[in-house]
């Protein structure tokens, strides 16, 4: 046994480059004797292939043969090659020579294909053959010395030197062997007359013919000769042709004619009858031809097949009736027909394959073979069009099917490849196999959503746990890849995360409310949700998503003017002298509700005069619908009913007082009690009603902030400037400007609405404190305003505010003065309330003795009823005719704020105990009880001390205020510095 390996420099270097082609390919070759029994070794490949047998198990090796035998196996654990069948090299290949079988090692992941070819050395294992036991002739006896006589040759199936190598006839005084090569190397004899015959002395000759090959140990075989020695035949018979030549197709039926031979013989009679034959006619072609023994009409006689034979040489033999005989050649040629279409066998397919392997990666060797010759057995390979994959050869009669450009298993999932084999006859024949070629998918495609935004609106007050809305989103990959789940962003929304407001199912994309919503809050919520899918690495897609809250009707309208109190009544009051269309007063009220949910509107409900008095639909005005007369009572109650537009419409009630008098005694004779006690006192204040801001709150004792975070989006809403203008029509048109701020370029002022919001994104660059100054004007000719300044920071959280609006400087000296001034203030609280405690002691006394003269001298004097001085707000610059007094609580969320308006009070308006039932009489206003007296007194004593008391407060605070100031600038002066 032995490997015939590259031994040539050029051979080495070929064997080299094949290693480095798109898959592993090698050839071996081993030498085994014939016969060897099963399980015996051939080879180990694994050695001569370089390959370990951890490769060999995982490439799952095996033996891929197209013969129906195969006669070796690999055994992947040892890495050898053993015969698993006997084999013959007769059987296996004839005469032919060398001989061998070959099959092919194929290997996976990745595909490597080792060609190995075993040759079959030849054993001595076959005797020479005779066809016949016996061969008879007929010699005449006057056949002339060195007559020729053919014999027939014995068949040896072995080869070379195993073959046929000699004759040898036994030992004899008549004849001598002559030998004879053929041009293939096969021998024939001829037994030559070397002595005359005498039939008188032998009329018989008994003679053996052995033939001996050339193995080690010899073998031989016999067949026995029988001569007749007969009378004379002097002529033998001769061909006209030494060599016969012609030619068949191999698929020529049965009887097809061939050609004829010709043969004369120059006796007469019975030995100038000449009889042909077939000599030394090779056991698989006695089938095939035969010959007319009269005519010499050679003739097909069963199946001719190129693949098998393409050449006979066949020796023929012309005999007489005296045994005379004479040979010749007969060559026949045949030719090849294109009866074989081409065999595919598919040695190796990769499925399924990734859809991201590179192009030129192998995906399937076939191997293709077409048993004809020539052009008839020339094979061109090729697959159908518009697939992504093409087809090359690689080793001879083996093509690789490889990938011509990027796969894509959304586009395609499976291939259906249709191999086809044809060859160049005429006309051609073809086959063709269709491979199944699956694709396996990678993660290559991220979720898409089947919207570009998504955008829905909820109604406020929602069930927490509503179902909002659902979101989809599509992968086209397969199986986990295309698994896509469902997150929220991280959003942040009034400093709260995203997750608080709603939550989303991770499966099937619902969008959920986790609370319920208030319009009055929060109007919009706009964050991002994250859709992912299950590969590895998963990719991802984001889609924005707007709720837009709708508002419900579920707020009552306020009413914020008149207010209500269960303490006092206010009156309006209406001259006598009033004509038609007099504006008595103004409902106002307010609905935080939006749209057409605060569209107002008002109504008379009741009245004492309904006749008298009329509210307008839209403003709320309360004018006279007729001249006031005398006949009128003075004392007038309204009930106005303020209602929204909601669907059901919420209401609100307010009673208006009016007072029907042309001077104020007149209106306090109907709407005052007989007692004035301190409560009334209290609650008699008047006041004019002015325009005001009511948000923000101006304070100089604190500084409001309103926070923006710094990843505020544009269009932000800071904060909402609230102002009021009790006018009427355009007078009470407000808008809004903004007359400074510290980055004009960052805020804007609805003209409108007054809301105030960022015009850019806040960048870190932004200052933390921002001022802004926003001037509200009505439409008044001539205009009047009101100013009011907003403080923003801009900061995330609470202590970077608090850093920029908290007051630093807290020296010693500031200290001192502060200490100092609340020192002083309390020296002189305390000595006026020491005054006055003298002074009331003061009045008893005068009060006591004037009493004792009173009586004495039984005079009633008149008296004049005293009234304290009323103190109005005629600080701004409203246009109203009337003061508001508000107090106003407000956090950093504008929407979140509560409001308190003062009772208002004016020249025209009476507060009073609304429990009095009593009137005074003239003599009662004019002689007053000495409870009046006391009562007046000590009215006059707690003003003048409030007052005073009050003052000196402000002045601290000032004074407080310009020493804040001065510590500031020498601050600034220092940090300039």
């Amino acid at each position: 046994m032995k490997i015939n390996k590259p031994k040539t420099l050029t051979e080495k270097l070929l064997f080299f480059i094949s290693c480095y082609i798109s898959f592993a390919i090698s050839q071996i070759r081993y030498s085994i004797p014939e016969e060897m029994s099963k399980g015996l070794l051939i080879g180990n490949v694994a050695q001569d292939l370089g390959l370990d047998m951890k490769r060999l198990r995982t490439g799952r090796a095996r033996i891929v043969t197209g013969e129906s035998t195969q006669y070796a196996e690999l055994i992947t654990d040892k890495g050898i090659l053993v015969v698993s069948e006997r084999i013959d090299r007769e059987q296996l290949c004839g005469d032919i020579t060398p001989c061998s079988f070959s099959f092919e090692i194929i290997l996976e992941n990745p595909i490597e294909l080792h060609q190995v070819t075993v040759e079959i050395i030849d054993v001595n294992d076959n005797s020479p053959v005779f066809e016949k036991s016996k061969i008879n002739f007929e010699i005449s006896e006057s056949a002339s010395t060195g007559s020729r006589f053919a014999l027939e040759s014995a068949y040896d199936a072995d080869v070379e030197f195993n073959s046929l190598q000699n004759y040898v006839l036994t030992r004899n005084n008549y004849f001598v062997l002559k030998q004879h090569s053929n041009p293939d190397g096969s021998r024939y004899v001829e037994m030559v007359l070397d002595k005359a015959l005498d039939r008188e002395e032998h009329p018989n000759l008994s003679l053996k013919l052995i033939a001996v090959d050339g193995g080690n140990p010899q073998r031989s075989g016999s067949v026995n000769i029988d001569v007749t020695v007969l009378d004379a035949n002097d002529n033998a018979p001769e061909f006209n042709q030494t060599i016969y030549r012609a030619s068949v197709m191999e698929n020529a039926p049965k009887g097809t004619y061939i050609t004829t031979v010709n043969a004369t013989d120059a006796d007469s009679g019975s030995n100038g009858h000449i009889t042909f034959s077939f000599s030394d006619l090779k056991e698989h072609s006695r089938d095939i031809f035969s010959i007319d023994d009269s005519t010499g009409l050679v003739s097909v006689l069963g199946n001719i097949d190129f693949e098998k034979e393409k050449r006979f040489e066949i020796r023929v033999k012309a005999i007489d009736q005296g045994g005379l005989t004479s040979t010749s050649k007969l060559v026949i040629e045949v030719v090849d027909v294109n009866d074989n279409a081409p065999v595919i066998n598919l040695m190796s397919l990769s499925s399924p394959v990734a859809e991201d392997v590179p192009p030129g990666t192998t995906i399937a060797v076939v191997n293709i073979k077409d048993f004809d010759s020539g052009r008839n057995g020339q094979v061109a390979c090729f697959i159908n069009e518009n697939l992504p994959f093409n087809i090359k050869s690689s080793l001879s009669n083996y093509y690789n099917l490889i990938t011509d450009a990027f796969l894509d298993r959304e586009t395609h999932s499976e291939y259906n490849i249709t191999v086809t084999a044809s060859d160049s006859g005429s006309p051609a024949l073809s086959s063709s196999t269709t491979l199944l070629l699956k694709v396996s998918d990678i993660n290559d495609n991220a979720p898409v959503f089947d919207r570009g935004s998504y955008s829905t609106h909820l109604l406020e007050n929602n069930e927490p746990g509503l179902s909002i809305c659902s979101i989809t989103a599509r992968d086209l990959d397969w199986n986990q890849n295309a698994r896509v789940s469902y997150f929220l962003e991280n959003t942040q929304i009034g400093g709260a995360p995203i997750s608080s407001y709603v939550s989303i199912n991770s499966e099937n994309g619902v969008i959920h409310a986790v609370r319920s919503f208030d319009y009055e809050q929060i109007k919009k919520l706009s964050f991002a949700v994250k859709a992912q899918d299950g590969g590895s690495p998963p990719l991802s897609s984001n889609v924005s998503v707007k709720i837009m809250i709708q508002d419900k009707n579920d707020n009552a309208p306020q009413v914020l003017y008149p207010v209500q109190s269960g303490a006092s009544v206010v009156a309006e009051i209406v001259p006598r002298s009033a004509d038609v269309g007099y504006l008595v007063t103004k409902v106002v009220a307010v609905d935080v509700d939006s749209g057409q949910n605060a569209w107002l509107s008002y109504k008379l409900q009741k009245a004492t005069d309904k006749a008298l008095f009329e509210v307008g639909l839209q403003n709320g005005e309360i004018r006279t619908v007729r001249q006031v007369t005398d006949k009128d009572a003075v004392k007038q109650r309204l009930t106005v009913v303020v209602e929204d537009n909601g669907q059901p419409s919420r209401s609100a009630t307010v009673n208006v007082n009016v007072a029907v008098a042309d001077n104020f005694p007149e209106a306090l004779s109907e709407f005052t009690d007989l007692t004035h006690d301190k409560d009334y006192n209290d609650n008699l204040t008047l006041s004019k009603l002015k325009s005001l801001v009511l948000y923000p709150v101006q304070s100089g004792a604190s500084v409001v902030a309103e926070i923006v975070p710094r990843s505020a989006d544009v269009g932000y809403l800071v904060t909402k400037v609230v102002a009021v203008d009790v006018d009427s029509g355009q007078n009470a048109w407000l808008s809004y400007k903004l007359q400074k701020a510290t980055d004009r370029a960052l805020f804007e002022v609805g003209l409108q609405n007054g809301e105030i919001r960022t015009v850019r994104q806040v960048t870190d660059k932004d200052a933390v404190k921002q001022r802004l100054t926003v001037v509200v004007e009505d439409n008044g000719q001539p205009s009047r305003s009101a100013t009011v300044n907003v403080n923003v920071a801009v900061a995330d959280s609470f202590p970077e505010v608090l850093s920029e609006f908290t007051d630093f400087p807290h020296d010693k000296d500031y200290n001192d003065n502060l200490t100092f001034y609340l020192v002083l203030a309390l020296a002189v609280v305390s000595f006026l309330f020491i005054v006055s405690i003298i002074a009331i002691l003061s009045v008893k006394c005068y009060r006591w003795r004037r009493e004792r003269m009173f009586y004495k001298s039984g005079a009633n004097l008149p008296v004049i009823p005293y009234y304290p001085p009323l103190y109005a707000d005629v600080g701004g610059t409203g246009t109203l005719q009337h003061v508001y007094n508000y107090e106003v609580c407000r956090t950093t969320d504008s929407r979140k704020s509560d409001l308190k308006y003062g009772r208002p009070c004016s020249e025209s308006i009476i507060s009073l105990d609304s429990s009095g039932t009593q009137t005074l009489t003239h003599a009662q206003r004019e002689k007053p009880t000495n409870q009046d007296f006391d009562d007046q007194v000590r009215f006059i004593y707690w003003y003048l001390l409030e007052s005073f008391f009050l003052r000196v407060c402000v002045y601290i605070y000032e004074i407080y205020l310009w020493d804040y100031s001065q510590s500031e600038k020498k601050k600034e002066g220092k940090s300039q510095r």
